[in-house]
């Protein structure tokens, strides 16, 4: 169904939108309502006021001495803004997703490296505009990638853009765009930008025209992202995912944690954590308690012991009142790279990002297992990302007798089932009975760190077809959109063959 979304778009400069039939507006205050109307209509804008002109005065075009424009002035000074055709895109079939290309500076990956549309003489579509050059028709513009419906939550005035450093001046004077932020991103391969809206443009709008300028690579909403934490004893865990809580062990295990500050003066992370980054350092914190529960629930040591005590964890603060934005997630994500982490956690669910998803992509490439809650959304929830990104382990969440948690998620992505419904967790400065598959996150990375600590030289991919294949088989027969694969068993995931 996404295939057949339709949007007619073409960006120039930010100076002309032409699309017929469509609304039309014009900056020239002498034009009449009748030619106005006129340029709505299917005729062309040239004929029909024209004959309108004619057919209310009785003669041709009025002159150009200044009191009244001709049909040529009011067509060059109509602007035709585009109707945009949609359709949301739907879960996928069966859950995969399409491999997502590695990100090449050099040229967009889309396009196949197609250079912008160039215009008569040898410039590019947006120099020939913005110098009063001759203008494309649409027809001749090839889109650097087909914009896509916009699903979910996101900034209401910002974008998302990765192009080459030295363009993005250029690329912010062309569109009326406003320079917010700019980073290189490792995991992007390219300058991330996150350009700011100031004149009240849609989304949906801003994103159609950059997708023409060949200078842009990828085009994205600054998506808004939750924590997964459903709910506020003693910790089943280990029990019920066959983990030995007296040999369990992660020590010397690198483990990037992306979620809210952390209280690292809480006992049970004494000497857990290696190392922190804010991510939204202008941000004041005021909340702490889910990032200290994830961290507790994967290394924590003393009467709050964690699934894998000894492990390191790399935390970066990136959510505040359980909300963050894509550029922000983004940041922590380049950081817990830089760190040669081998694990990465998530514990948040947000709509489908293609920069998320290239990052998420290249992390796997570097080696990190990538281990995501599936979402607390229910059962009819669209997919959760970056859970349902091919290459994320997507976790749902167990009760104490391995129910599937009522508010998890479901689809053909959930790969692995754990416990995540009423266990007792650090929390701010004390502890908390937690719920959420957010937890269940938790305990799946931090048992994983306890097969890399027996063993530092399993891969990513060893560990995802171990743990697929032991897992202990949940609800219909063979793997299903509520367990997955089934329960995680990590004694038999240990012994799986290399």
């Amino acid at each position: 169904m996404a295939a057949r979304a339709v949007i007619r778009f073409a960006a120039l400069a930010a100076m002309m939108i032409t699309a017929a039939p469509a609304v039309a507006q014009t900056n020239d205050p002498n034009v009449t309502q009748t030619e106005i109307d006129c340029l709505t209509r299917g005729t062309t804008a040239a004929d029909c006021i024209k004959r309108d002109s004619k057919d209310a005065s009785g003669e041709g075009p009025g002159d150009n001495n200044g009191e009244r424009p001709g049909a040529g002035s009011a067509a060059t000074n109509a602007v035709f803004l585009p109707a945009l055709i949609v359709d949301l895109f739907p879960n996928p079939v069966g859950g995969g997703q399409a491999p997502l290309p590695t990100p090449d500076p050099r040229r967009d990956p889309a396009s196949g490296g197609l250079p912008p549309p160039v215009a008569p003489g040898g410039a590019t579509a947006v120099q020939a505009a913005a110098a009063g050059g001759p203008i494309v028709s649409p027809s001749d513009l090839v889109a650097a990638e087909p914009p896509r419906a916009i699903v979910g939550d996101f900034v209401p005035d910002e974008v998302l853009v990765t192009v080459e450093g030295g363009a993005v001046q250029q690329i912010a004077a062309s569109f009326g765009l406003e320079v917010r932020s700019q980073r290189q991103s490792q995991l992007l391969g390219s300058t991330l930008v996150r350009f700011g809206i100031p004149d009240g443009r849609p989304v949906g709008v801003v994103l159609a025209q950059l997708a023409a300028d060949g200078r842009t690579f990828r085009r994205e909403p600054n998506h808004i992202y939750s924590l997964q934490q459903a709910a506020s004893i003693v910790n089943y865990a280990f029990e019920r995912i066959a983990l030995d809580a007296k040999e369990a062990s992660g020590e010397d295990v690198r483990i990037g944690v992306i979620d809210t500050a952390v209280d690292d003066t809480n006992p049970a992370l004494s000497g857990v954590i290696a190392d922190q980054f804010d991510a939204m350092p202008d941000v004041p914190i005021e909340a702490r308690d889910h990032g200290t529960s994830i961290d507790g629930l994967i290394a924590g040591v003393g009467a709050l012991k964690g699934m894998a005590p000894g492990a390191r964890i790399y935390h970066a603060r990136a959510f505040e009142g359980g909300k963050s934005s894509m550029d922000v997630i983004l940041a922590a994500l380049d950081w817990a790279a830089e760190q040669e982490v081998r694990i990465i956690n998530m514990s948040f669910v947000g709509p489908k990002n293609d920069l998320l998803g290239v990052a998420c992509r290249n992390a796997r490439a570097l080696g990190i297992v990538l281990v995501a809650a599936a979402g607390n959304n229910g059962p009819k929830a669209p997919y959760g990302y970056p859970a349902a990104f091919d290459g994320v382990i997507a976790v749902t969440a167990t009760d104490a007798k391995d129910g599937l948690m009522q508010q998890a998620n479901r689809g053909a992505y959930v790969f692995l089932s754990a416990p995540g419904v009423e266990m007792v967790a650090p929390s701010g400065a004390g502890s908390d009975v937690v719920t959420g598959t957010s937890f269940a996150a938790a305990i799946v990375t931090g048992a994983i760190a306890n097969l890399l600590h027996a063993a530092p030289d399993r891969s990513a991919d060893w560990v995802e077809k171990a743990l697929a294949a032991t897992a202990r088989d949940l609800g219909p027969k063979g793997r299903d959109n509520d367990f997955g694969h089934g329960l995680l068993d990590i004694k038999a995931a240990a012994t799986a063959k290399e």
